[in-house]
């Protein structure tokens, strides 16, 4: 029988988790009786019932898997750690547990991939959501397909089901913030996209601010394109052509006697403002690459796993074969 896995990260959703599992567990007894199922939940060291409910789900229900955070991972971090957990012949790398995006289009994924496809991508090509939001995110993709050398496909999330192959390569990347659409998308394989609505949170409240928001869209960029460092030394050589032309045509006309070259404290204070906002600029895009090196190089393990239910070690501890994680505690059994 094959197995099919599906990540859920999650972070202070007790309102949310039981319908979520029963959700899928219901979308498996109905229309992929065939198929073992596989739900993985990914705790972010929530504060409320989220972990108390898990366990009582596990506790009836091996099908369920459940990874403890020790703090707040973020939810990329959370989500790719879980992957590496995830034994399925396929895989949904995300369902966040709000569903958001509807489990219900997994039979149809799990359809699809029987008949070949690698890459069985959602597409949220209608959003329950403001004009901003969406106007932001259709920018965002437009910029990052304009600059990385592959192409995103607009609207598309984590919410994919991929073959084992395919979360192999996907897992074989060693990123301290791994941004998990863009490396599908850079592995290449075979893909399908299927569009479907993206549905309001029914409960709770997201915990992605716009900061957040910002901080994913500007990973994406710096990881996955060299176009800022190109933009500045585009920028820097034409200044530097302008300046050279500028001086010679100062000193051109000095010899003819065309009137005196520019002069003003206005031109002074103007140049000097610009070229200023220039370099800080240009500064700040080499800080980004900077401070994801450091993190990098630094190395050490992208989450901390506090707890693990469900999930088998031998002799109750961490495999050291799998990177990118800790476990310091034992494996519970539910």
């Amino acid at each position: 029988m094959q197995r099919i896995s599906i990540v859920s990260p999650c972070f202070n959703e007790e309102d949310n988790v039981t319908a979520c599992y029963e959700a899928v567990k219901a979308i498996f007894d109905r229309d992929l009786p065939g198929y073992e199922r596989e739900h993985i939940f990914v705790d972010n060291a929530s504060s409320d019932r989220t972990v108390e409910i898990l366990r009582e789900i596990a506790a009836t229900d091996p099908g369920v898997k459940i990874v403890v955070n020790a703090r707040n991972f973020g939810v990329y971090k959370s989500t790719f750690n879980g992957l590496r957990h995830a034994t399925g012949d396929a895989t949904l790398c995300m369902l966040p547990v709000d569903l958001q995006d509807p489990p219900e289009h997994l039979p149809e994924f799990v359809k699809l991939w029987e008949s070949g496809y690698d890459i069985v991508a959602g597409a949220r090509s209608t959003r329950e959501e403001g004009l901003v939001l969406r106007s932001a995110r259709k920018a965002f993709y437009r910029i990052v397909n304009w600059l990385s050398e592959f192409e995103l496909s607009p609207d598309v999330g984590e919410f994919q089901l991929v073959d084992r192959k395919v979360l192999n390569a996907v897992l074989s990347h060693n990123d301290h913030y791994p941004y998990i659409r863009g490396i599908i998308a850079s592995v290449g394989f075979k893909k399908v996209i299927i569009p479907y609505t993206w549905k309001a949170r029914k409960r709770g409240v997201s915990k992605h601010n716009l900061l957040m928001l910002i901080d994913q869209a500007l990973n994406a960029i710096f990881a996955f394109t060299k176009a800022p460092m190109r933009f500045c030394t585009f920028v820097g050589f034409g200044i530097a052509i302008f300046s050279i032309l500028f001086s010679l045509f100062s000193i051109i006309a000095w010899f003819m006697g065309v009137g005196d070259a520019p002069r003003g404290t206005t031109t002074i204070i103007v140049a000097l403002f610009f070229l200023s906002g220039i370099q800080l600029l240009f500064i700040g895009m080499l800080g980004e690459y900077i401070t994801a090196i450091h993190n990098q190089v630094r190395g050490g393990p992208t989450v901390i796993e506090k707890e693990l239910i469900n999930i088998g070690q031998e002799n109750g501890f961490e495999s050291p074969s799998r990177s990118g994680a800790v476990t310091s505690f034992p494996t519970r059994k539910a």
